[in-house]
């Protein structure tokens, strides 16, 4: 389990006055106010265990009370915090400086699903899953779908980039922002992007955007670009006696001309918590779990699934067994998506990490997972996205005072991924929570840079400050 975390940040900004709170009232309308300790509660945490109320939440209904909120943070100097439905892992939308929490969650149109040209236009506080079940019914599919899609937003996908299981066929989500409107943190309202599959005009201000954790500016409409939906989808499991076998089936999976819509593992760590879900002799022999799915044409995705089970068993697979039909498929995905709510809960303390590797570099990795585990006096549940490299780290420890030395591990974790060549985050993003890591990735220079690109679009510092940098 998590143990909530309250703080104190140095910020610096104006408190909600009495007055200001009026000034506001009269600005956004009274409906969209929200106040009172109790009410504020639920908008003072995302899915870690940090917690911090804002003084006030705001919940608009459109573009312009956001224009005229900003207005005024910026007359008045106070902190405006944007949040969709607060899952994200990384306290990107809690609002540590206090003030004003701007909450998207109203905001949740599906404007327009349009066939003939495939993209769909939202409000950034549609729920994700609903998009793909309204895409579904046309025929459309809409690819990205991060493990929390039946809560999760559009809006906070964009702000976040988030990615999910199909990111190795499909790539992230913004790869699928064609265009969006966003408020500037000064209240302008701008366009960028397009409504087309291509377009270079100017910079590429729309992606720059997106995957900024709403630090630029907050995105109001999304244009989405759809495909069609794939007729048919085959999956197959198998156990294998350890992870670093598996990551080499993996390697040769992909290496060996498949692209699967699916590709997910879990390490022995998992699976003993999720064994009552999973009836198959070869559990008890196992030491990791391999999910694969391909999309497309039916005859064709046979075809494909049976060479990549063929590839499985020829790297050590002890069983390989096909899912045929959607309710199979459907419980194999149940387990999956189990794990990470069952270590949140059977570890009094709990942090997730979410790196991501050169997928040659996988199998290497994992295999000194145990050396950390010993060293830190720690254990690591591994599981994630093979299919990409994007390992998910959840770090548990038995003593919820071992903070200190998680954190070393932790360290050292992320100091091994990048001398591999990866990344410290692959979709959860930098927040709040991560920032402290940021300048083992980065350079001074790039930090540099990035920080003169905020303060350009927020001179003031108003928009989600302490986010990604102090």
């Amino acid at each position: 389990m998590k143990v909530s975390r309250s703080f104190s940040s140095s910020c610096s900004y104006s408190s909600i006055t009495p007055e200001i709170a009026e000034h506001i009232r009269q600005t956004v309308g009274e409906e969209s106010v929200i106040t009172g300790h109790e009410k504020l509660e639920a908008y003072g945490r995302d899915a870690t265990d940090l917690i911090r109320l804002p003084e006030l939440v705001v919940e608009p209904q459109g573009a312009d009370q956001i224009q005229a909120l900003l207005r005024l943070a910026n007359e008045y100097r106070f902190p405006v915090t944007p949040r969709g439905l607060g899952t994200g892992l990384t306290g990107g939308s809690v609002p540590v400086c206090g003030g004003v929490l701007l909450s998207m969650a109203r905001m949740n149109r599906i404007l327009s699903v349009d066939p003939r040209n495939m993209i769909a236009v939202v409000e950034p506080g549609v729920v994700t899953a609903d998009l793909k079940k309204v895409a579904r019914a046309k025929g459309l599919f809409y690819p990205p779908d991060p493990a929390s899609l039946d809560t999760c937003s559009i809006g906070g996908n964009a702000a976040t980039n988030a990615g999910g299981p199909a990111c190795v066929k499909y790539g992230t989500t913004r790869n699928y922002v064609l265009g969006l409107e966003a408020v500037l943190p000064n209240g302008e309202r701008i366009m960028a992007g397009v409504q087309t599959r291509k377009g270079v005009v100017g910079y590429d201000l729309a992606h720059l955007i997106v995957g900024s954790e709403g630090t630029l500016g907050v995105i109001t409409k999304l244009i989405l670009k759809l495909i069609p939906h794939p007729p048919a989808v085959s999956t197959l499991i198998s156990f294998f006696p350890d992870l670093p076998s598996t990551m080499e089936a993996v390697t040769a999976i992909l290496t060996g001309g498949h692209i699967p819509s699916a590709m997910e593992f879990m390490d022995r760590h998992c699976l003993e918590l999720v064994g009552d879900l999973l009836t198959f002799e070869s559990f008890e022999r196992s030491g990791a779990f391999l999910l694969l799915e391909a999309d497309g044409l039916p005859v064709m995705i046979q075809q494909e699934i049976e060479q990549m089970g063929e590839i499985c068993l020829t790297h050590g697979a002890l069983d390989v067994f096909l899912a045929p039909d959607s309710h199979r498929r459907n419980k194999m995905w149940e387990v999956r998506k189990e794990v990470s709510l069952r270590i949140e809960h059977h570890s009094p303390l709990y942090v997730p990490e979410d790196v991501v590797v050169p997928i040659g570099r996988i199998a290497e990795f994992v295999n000194g997972l145990p050396l950390f585990e010993k060293r830190y006096t720690m254990k690591i549940y591994a599981f994630g996205h093979a299919g990409d490299g994007n390992i998910h780290l959840n770090i548990t420890a038995t003593d919820r005072n071992a903070g200190p030395r998680i954190e070393q591990g932790i360290s050292a974790l992320l100091r091994e991924v990048l001398s591999l060549g990866g990344t410290i985050s692959g979709e959860h993003g930098i927040g709040f929570a991560k920032k402290r890591f940021l300048p083992l990735e980065l350079s001074a220079e790039s930090i540099f840079l990035q920080k003169k690109i905020k303060n350009i679009f927020d001179p003031l510092h108003i928009l989600n400050p302490a986010k990604i940098f102090d």
